[in-house]
């Protein structure tokens, strides 16, 4: 008789590649749509309840709670000081589990004509296929001397 041989099963690391595959592949899809300069498919790919802390004493340091905070006090100010969004250059992409960490470079040009050229490092946080937390890390006084100290 013959039997029909099964699939081996699953490892926990095999399954753990596959969703930190998927994570990896929703952050890339949110640096492009800030490429874009299209904040309203960056911000679909957030939870509702998401956290976002930016680290340093910049003006636009501290931890922003929910969508709407976010949009009104970091992505809608920052965003609004750029002829077009963040080209990001993505350095690095990891991912384990539930985070994915980005190692990255961004290209920006103000609307005065400023250039805004950063380095990045952002701990990404992924929940049921939406961004639920980030951590970013960045050249706070480059920050500070083209979008302001105030």
């Amino acid at each position: 008789m013959n039997e029909v041989s099964k699939p081996p099963p699953l490892h926990a690391a095999a399954i753990a590649d596959a969703g930190s595959s998927a994570n990896k592949q929703l952050v890339l899809e949110f640096f492009a749509a800030a490429d874009r300069g299209d904040l309203d498919a960056a911000i679909a790919m957030l939870a509702d309840d998401v956290t976002w802390t930016n680290i340093g004493s910049t003006k636009f340091s501290g931890r922003y709670e929910g969508k709407q905070a976010l949009m009104d006090e970091l992505l809608g100010p920052v965003f609004g000081q750029f002829k077009a969004g963040i080209a990001t250059t993505i350095e690095r992409l990891t991912a384990e589990g539930d985070i994915v960490v980005a190692q990255s470079d961004g290209q920006a040009e103000t609307v005065d004509g400023v250039p805004y050229n950063n380095t990045y490092c952002q701990v990404f946080r992924i929940r049921d296929g939406q961004i639920t937390e980030v951590k970013e890390y960045f050249d706070t006084a480059l920050a500070d001397s083209v979008l302001g100290s105030g």
